[in-house]
């Protein structure tokens, strides 16, 4: 009798084991397993230095800069470092001329046309007023030696005729330019009439259907030589060039209007004025204008953008911009915060379900760089990371794999980058997936037990 009694107790305990077993088995759902406990995903905030959205620190030694209005800009995030009434529009005299040399080179990236392409300038083009008046009516250029006047000579008759080569008229182009000034996120401000930058007046065919002046703010222009470095760096292969020949027969060449460049620290007229590591990218001058200029120079890595509007003479605006050049290259650096391959504190790693492995280590995919103020210390920065949603936490796993982001701020300078995972995770077994949830439902049990007794 005893043992009956024993076999049927133990009977009745293997039956439970078993209904126990196959009740955790119905409910091992395809994206779930035990371990489901997950690490603190956010980084405890740490102090960040308070200052305006767009510039990376309040700078206590900013330049005075005589003119109407002045900005610089770092060239790889588009960080703007330092402004002056950069949102009040101006003309811009031949600063528009950069809207032209984005779409002509444009055109040379879509495949329309080559460098040594033949471009025509009509009569309309030839005799257009101000710089330039190098290129006779008819006379056929390739594309490279046109856009060489453009670029270098500031020349208006070469930007009509990409004007007209590229719109059909220059006023159908000036409406080409005002669609793209939006594509490249210039302010509603900006605004084009003509290829040159003309003032209204001075337009021997003023556009019908265009309303008003060409004009800017400072911001735009910074704006738009940012997308020119960002999708045709190869501009500064022309706007570094001191001085060149229009055509080889040419008695005297083309002398660029921008006195900073580099290349004229040999040069005794000009080299008071040059700038090391100078090489761009578009002067501007007109009687409603004065004098403006859009430069750009790399420094140990880094490359700025500067921009002044309105200075009340030609070296003027070389000088304020040498002002605001210093002020960048002195006061700020490039800083590596994260590097790639890089443990993240607050989120080492995730759980994975339906794995050999409960969890995977997790690094950054890539690093992040900064700009900022030179001294500037890794608590000036906010890290915050998370993990991928839970569906895409499933075994299998493979090394590489994006299963969540890190996101750090500076000073209104804001980037993500991924995090992957660091290793390979196989799916687990059934008969493996059933002991560990046989094993954390006892766990559990027993633990709600201890609680609660």
């Amino acid at each position: 009798m005893k043992f009956l009694r024993f076999t049927k107790k133990k009977v009745v305990l293997v039956l439970g084991i078993s209904l126990i077993a196959q009740s955790l088995l119905l409910h091992i759902q395809p994206t779930y397993a035990a371990d489901t406990k997950k690490p603190a995903a956010t980084a405890t905030p740490t102090p960040a230095a308070t200052t305006t959205a767009t510039s990376p620190t309040a700078a206590l030694n900013e330049p005075k800069i005589a003119a109407k209005s002045a900005i610089i800009m770092e060239a790889s995030t588009g960080a703007v470092l330092y402004e002056f009434n950069a949102d009040e529009a101006y003309p811009p005299a031949s600063m528009a001329k950069m809207m032209t040399e984005y779409l002509a080179m444009e055109s040379i990236k879509d495949g329309k046309y080559k460098w040594d392409s033949p471009v025509t300038a009509s009569k309309n083009a030839a005799d257009v007023i101000g710089s330039g008046q190098l290129i006779a009516a008819n006379e056929t250029l390739t594309f490279k030696d046109m856009f060489n006047a453009m670029s270098i000579y500031s020349a208006n008759d070469a930007s009509v005729a990409f004007a007209e080569l590229l719109g059909g008229t220059e006023e159908n182009f000036a409406k080409m330019m005002n669609e793209k000034a939006k594509e490249l996120g210039m302010s509603d401000k900006a605004h084009f009439i003509s290829a040159t930058g003309l003032s209204r007046s001075d337009l021997k065919n003023p556009p019908a259907s265009i309303d008003g002046e060409t004009k800017m703010t400072a911001r735009d222009s910074a704006t738009l030589a940012y997308n020119i470095l960002k999708d045709h760096k190869e501009i500064l292969e022309f706007t570094k060039i001191p001085s060149l020949k229009l055509r080889p027969t040419d008695k005297t060449p083309m002398i660029n209007w921008n006195w900073m460049l580099e290349g004229n620290q040999t040069n005794a007229n000009f080299k008071k004025y040059s700038y090391a590591g100078l090489d761009g990218l578009k002067t501007g001058s007109t009687d409603d204008a004065g004098y403006c200029f859009t430069g750009t120079a790399e420094k140990n890595g880094m490359r700025l953008i500067t921009v002044v509007m309105g200075t009340k003479t030609e070296p003027e605006r070389f000088n304020e911009t040498r002002k605001l050049l210093d002020y960048g290259f002195n006061n700020f650096e490039m800083k590596p915060f994260l590097n790639a391959k890089q443990e993240i504190d607050s989120l080492k790693f995730v759980n994975i379900k339906k794995g050999v492995q409960t969890q995977v280590p997790l690094v950054t995919k890539t690093g992040l760089t900064f700009i900022a103020r030179k001294g500037a210390k890794d608590t000036d920065f906010t890290i915050k990371a998370e993990a991928a949603e839970e569906s895409k936490l499933v075994a299998p796993i493979t090394k590489g794999d994006t299963l969540g982001k890190v996101k750090v701020s500076y000073n209104g300078q804001e980037k993500t980058v991924d995090l992957i995972a660091n290793d390979d995770v196989q799916k687990g077994s059934w008969i493996r997936l059933l002991f560990r949830s046989l094993t954390n439902f006892f766990s559990d049990m027993f633990k709600g037990i201890k609680g609660g007794s």
